[in-house]
């Protein structure tokens, strides 16, 4: 008799491939460019159906699909493919999506490569033409509708601001128009939303954040119905080359067995720090979708079951000054650009956001100088207060 299991409990087990490989209570890596076959016949056959059949690794692995298999689920879909980053995975479903001259909406302060990638990379090669809107209304998105809008690119929550969007809504409204739609779920983990069952087409995350969590994987992993998932391992997947090797999908089966238990962690630390930065003197506002007093509190408890380890909060100043000061003044908060891992970061977009975008662009994401971003790793919290608060004395 089957048992329907919680999601911990999937995450502790590697399917039935146990006896399949010898008793291994972990399996092996696979860590070979091809497979052989007895006959022509044979892989003839496989050549029939490449994305249900390993012939090369740069197209479907043993062991990345193990680790695809254990992400479909968790998501909810019918399968999974990883990608060798988090950009590899996004830009293939944004591509299995349009053709030349389509129409993309997407938010305002969608994750900067995203944004290049969007309003710049498929402008100028594809002639795509694209709508931000600010997101938090529905009728935003319903306003920017053309005939030629193929897809709608959510991000929820959003980078550095972390402003939600109603999936449930957006999804009905995209079907309703037949638009294709994708988010970028790397905040929340699949363990926290499951835009799916929301309605979602496709759902990507920077699998280098909370899927793998030990800062020492870059990939990607694009999730959603078979038919879909089929097609892109078939065209972007496999002629793009953005393929998984073998010992990264097995570093990020071995870290899925903790996902579960670190991303309460992570929520649990995340609130408390987060209520303590919102009564500093020094910081003007906090922006965390777990705190009651964030705007969009509610659509957060209803579309998720609860929340990452990634905040920021503006430091009351318009001097970068400043802001450099309290940066280099954390002990246990290290500088660096990625998040989601055991190890606490900091990070001001300022370093690389007036960089990568335009003056314009950089304004409609509404970000102030003092803007700062952390990630709120495994550390004993209090310890990670005490940082913060002696570097915000300055």
């Amino acid at each position: 008799m089957s048992i329907n299991l919680h999601d911990d409990t999937e995450l502790c087990h590697d399917g039935d491939s146990y006896f399949e490989n010898k008793g291994a209570i972990v399996p092996p890596i696979y860590q070979n460019s091809l497979f052989a076959f007895e006959s022509w016949d044979d892989i003839d056959r496989a050549f029939d159906d490449p994305a249900d059949n390993f012939i090369y690794s740069r197209i479907l692995n043993p062991t990345v699909e193990m680790a695809e298999e254990k992400i479909a689920k968790l998501c909810r879909g019918e399968r999974a493919k990883l990608c060798a980053s988090g950009m590899g995975a996004i830009s293939a479903a944004i591509m299995h999506c349009i053709t030349s001259g389509d129409h993309i909406i997407t938010i305002s302060n969608v994750y900067g490569p995203t944004n290049n990638f969007l309003g710049k990379y498929l402008v100028e090669k594809c002639g795509i033409s694209i709508t931000y809107v600010k997101g938090a209304s529905t009728d935003e998105f319903e306003d920017a509708i053309t005939d030629r809008t193929t897809l709608i690119f959510l991000e929820s929550p959003a980078s550095m601001t972390f402003e939600l969007q109603d999936l449930s809504a957006i999804a009905q409204l995209a079907q309703k128009h037949k638009i294709k739609t994708v988010i970028d779920n790397t905040w929340a983990s699949p363990v926290f939303q499951k835009p799916l069952d929301l309605g979602i087409d496709l759902e990507c995350h920077s699998a280098s954040k909370y899927l793998c969590g030990h800062s020492d994987v870059v990939a990607g992993v694009v999730i959603g119905k078979k038919v879909d998932i089929d097609a892109i391992i078939n065209a972007e997947h496999a002629l793009l080359g953005a393929k998984m090797a073998p010992l990264e999908a097995w570093l990020i089966l071995r870290s899925m067995r903790t996902l579960s238990l670190r991303m309460k962690r992570h929520e649990q630390s995340a609130l408390r720090i987060a209520s303590w930065l919102e009564t500093h003197p020094n910081v003007s506002k906090v922006y965390f979708p777990g705190l009651p007093s964030f705007p969009q509190h509610q659509l957060a408890s209803r579309q998720m079951t609860g929340y990452g380890g990634l905040m920021s909060f503006e430091i009351d100043t318009s001097d970068i000054g400043i802001v450099k000061r309290f940066v280099n003044g954390l002990q246990l908060f290290k500088l660096g650009v990625s998040w989601g891992g055991h190890e606490s970061l900091v990070y001001s977009p300022s370093i690389s956001y007036i960089k990568e975008l335009s003056p314009d662009k950089f304004k409609a994401m509404g970000i102030q100088i003092g803007l700062v971003r952390i990630s709120i790793g495994l550390e004993h919290c209090e310890d990670l207060i005490a940082d913060l608060a002696q570097a915000l004395d300055y």
